[in-house]
């Protein structure tokens, strides 16, 4: 993993909040996706997989989605899951 700013190899621009980007920094961390956090600096990420940008665009619902769009998605999970039994 990159430690320092100046190392993360910006692949795609990424806009977050600055309101959340603390809180995506430290889920990005916790998910070992190199990233770096600045003050006063946007939030940098390396995207290097599609899984990756899947896991960046997880974090940054959650802090961004409405309550309500968030029970739905979770709703549907469980309707497709236990609709199969």
């Amino acid at each position: 993993m990159k430690s320092s700013s100046s190392e993360i190899e910006i692949k795609h621009l990424v806009e977050v909040s600055w309101a959340d980007r603390w809180q995506v920094y430290q889920r990005l961390k916790e998910l070992d996706i190199p990233c770096s956090c600045a003050a006063n600096q946007p939030l940098k990420v390396e995207i290097g997989s599609p899984l990756t940008a899947i896991q960046l665009w997880s974090v940054n619902r959650r802090f961004t989605a409405s309550r309500q769009d968030q029970i739905w998605t979770l709703e549907c999970c469980w309707y497709s899951r236990y609709q199969q039994f």
